[in-house]
């Protein structure tokens, strides 16, 4: 093939016409540009799913797997619920319910570890308290006067 252009043709061809050579340049700029756009969204996607996670870990999240596992499946699903869920969850702070609880087992499990001090110290002290005396007239029997 000739690289030069045929006799009859008009001088001033537009430049996406592909040339005499076979090349095309406005087809490889379009998969250039494609290639391109694809990337970005794909990433753009991407940190979008993230948004949760980032969140969780920027806020230290008691429930950061479970937010995880919400935008996995949204990923993976498609499911915007799950999206959602994870984001809300990411928002909002939910009141820490262990560390009081793991203070309380530590505290008695110290207890228990400790000697126990009721063996040690010594055995209270009996006090002699006064004798009261009952007579026999107060008893139910004679309280009626009946003998």
């Amino acid at each position: 093939m000739s690289v030069e252009a045929h006799p009859l043709a008009p001088h001033h061809l537009p430049a996406y016409l592909p040339g005499p050579d076979g090349s095309d340049p406005l087809f490889t700029a379009m998969i250039v540009f494609l290639i391109a756009m694809l990337l970005f969204i794909g990433n753009l996607y991407f940190k979008l799913h993230a948004i949760p996670e980032h969140l969780a870990h920027k806020h230290n999240n008691t429930q950061i797997q479970f937010i995880t596992i919400l935008a996995i499946l949204a990923l993976f699903t498609h499911n915007n619920i799950f999206w959602v869920a994870a984001l809300l969850l990411a928002v909002v702070k939910l009141p820490d319910f262990t560390t009081p609880i793991n203070s309380i087992a530590k505290s008695l499990e110290q207890l228990a570890a400790s000697p126990d001090k009721s063996k040690e110290s010594p055995p209270p002290q009996e006090v002699d308290a006064p004798e009261i005396e009952t007579s026999v007239e107060n008893t139910p029997d004679t309280v009626n006067g009946e003998d």
